[in-house]
């Protein structure tokens, strides 16, 4: 254990029970020393959320000790972890848009961002910045600044404050190859400067990469401690879910077939008449996955909205196998062939308040397969239905009538993928298919993709993690500032191509 001038954080016998009987966390040992990036990895479900909301003071544990810097504490709120020098970064940033950076990094102290000590205050805050490799545009609108630049917006309002503890939720969920490499570079001055950082990640890569020691959690229970020169991805992916995963899945030859889906010359715009989709071309065929890579922001997700028909289309065709289906209804697409995986399950692929069978049967609640008298619903037939996709998707629910608010997340995406897959469709667009999902999650949903492309199917993945579109597809394009660039078949495309492709550097 490390001495008690070393360590910053440590728990002892941390247990959270919530109101429901829901054991989040067990008898959690948990320690992070002075000047250590320390990976915090775990299955959806595991606990890593409770516990660094436990120490973020935004949550109350049931039982145990919360000691910070060798001192026995006691946390109501937020603004008592903050006191204490802790402070957490959330995966959604916590920012006021209209409000500058300034604005927010100084928002909730007593400072006024108008007032006499405002100067000051804002030389100080370039100097932490430049310090710690973070500048920003400190008079720049928070909603004109990219991902990345909002993240160290989040990253200097916690130093602003002083914490020597900072907590991060998948920080780079959102950034870009280049924009990930900047952020662990000011972590790591962060470490030479005694701060420890707490990386709450799903990325197997970066916590190898960059991380000095890793706790796992399972069931909210430690399942281990490990130094970052004892670790791999196998070991690590085992300890998370108590079994080997497959992490290089293979995708066979493949001999594409027939064109099923086009779109032409597709133009999309926003709210305010802005083209946000650009003149974009491409073309999926018969047992092929063609990938979209990109940082988030850049078309993809309003692509996807007009591939279901949620969102008008300005110029341009969409057509699935011949027939032009753009402007046409969900219900229809799905109709002509398609299965349609949204980027949200929460927001859009589920209805959280309701339970699994009614959640299977959406957008299907019309068919002849679960038609009663008239026009009601045989929800004798539903309920079956609903426990044989339960059974062939290996989704753990008590049951059928089970919320679907109550799954963990790798669940909730099964629930959405067997209803779109049980179709048997001609052509699947899987937007973000795995995010948020940990290492077991993941590996499913991307078998059945692949698994997908061997039954001849046609795919068309859009995605944010690279791995996934390099381990998938077969054509891979970038979708940068609302085009389609660098298209190309896979083996033409290597990780630094993309990469910098997706910065919007041609290679």
């Amino acid at each position: 254990m490390a001495s008690p001038t070393k360590e910053l954080v440590r728990t002892a016998n941390l247990t959270k029970t919530y109101a429901d009987g829901t054991h989040a966390l067990t008898g959690v040992d948990f320690s992070v020393t002075k000047g250590e990036i320390h990976g915090l990895l775990g299955e959806n479900g595991a606990g890593k959320t409770t516990l660094s909301k436990i120490l973020s003071g935004i949550l109350k544990p049931t039982s145990g000790e919360i000691y910070i810097k060798g001192n026995l504490v006691r946390m109501k709120r937020p603004s008592d972890a903050l006191g204490l020098g802790v402070g957490m970064v959330h995966q959604h940033f916590a920012l006021v848009r209209p409000f500058s950076a300034f604005e927010n990094i100084v928002l909730g102290t007593d400072l006024n961002p108008t007032g006499e000590r405002a100067k000051e205050a804002k030389a100080s805050i370039m100097e932490l910045a430049k310090g710690v490799g973070l500048q920003v545009a400190l008079d720049t609108p928070v909603e004109s600044l990219s991902l990345g630049a909002q993240q160290r917006v989040e990253i200097l309002k916690m130093l602003y404050r002083r914490v020597d503890i900072l907590i991060l939720d998948e920080p780079t969920s959102s950034l870009t190859i280049k924009e990930t490499g900047e952020l662990f570079k000011s972590l790591l001055k962060l470490k030479e400067e005694g701060k420890c950082v707490i990386f709450i990640t799903h990325k197997l890569r970066e916590v190898m990469d960059f991380c000095d020691s890793i706790t796992v959690l399972r069931q909210g229970k430690v399942t281990g401690r490990i130094s970052k020169s004892e670790a791999s991805p196998i070991t690590l992916a085992r300890m998370m879910v108590g079994r080997n995963v497959e992490f290089e899945l293979k995708r066979p030859p493949m001999t594409p077939g027939a064109e099923v889906f086009a779109i032409d010359n597709l133009t999309l715009l926003d709210k305010a008449g802005k083209e946000v989709v650009k003149d974009v071309s491409l073309r999926v065929r018969r047992g092929e996955i063609f990938g979209i890579a990109g940082v988030e922001g850049n078309g993809q997700t309003e692509l996807a909205e007009a591939i279901a028909g949620i969102r008008r289309v300005a110029r341009g065709s969409i057509r699935l196998k011949g027939t032009e289906t753009g402007g046409k209804s969900s219900s229809v697409i799905r109709r002509h062939g398609a299965g349609l995986i949204p980027e949200d399950r929460r927001r859009m692929g589920l209805i959280l308040e309701m339970n699994l069978e009614e959640n299977v049967i959406l957008g299907k609640q019309r068919d002849l397969q679960f038609r009663g008298s008239l026009t009601s619903i045989a929800w004798r037939k539903v309920r079956q239905f609903t426990s044989d996709l339960m059974k062939k998707f290996e989704i753990t629910a008590k049951g059928p009538e089970s919320p679907a608010r109550s799954l963990s997340g790798g669940n909730q995406q099964k629930v959405v993928v067997s209803r779109e897959l049980s179709s048997d469709p001609d052509f699947i667009v899987a937007a973000q298919p795995t995010r948020g999902l940990d290492v077991a999650a993941t590996e499913y949903i991307r078998k059945l993709l692949l698994d997908s492309r061997s039954a001849g199917k046609a795919v068309l993945l859009i995605s944010a993690e690279l791995d996934e579109i390099l381990q998938l597809s077969d054509q891979i394009g970038v979708m940068y500032e609302g085009r389609l660039i660098g298209v190309g078949a896979a083996e033409t495309m290597s990780r630094e191509t993309i990469g910098l492709l997706m910065g919007g550097i041609a290679a």
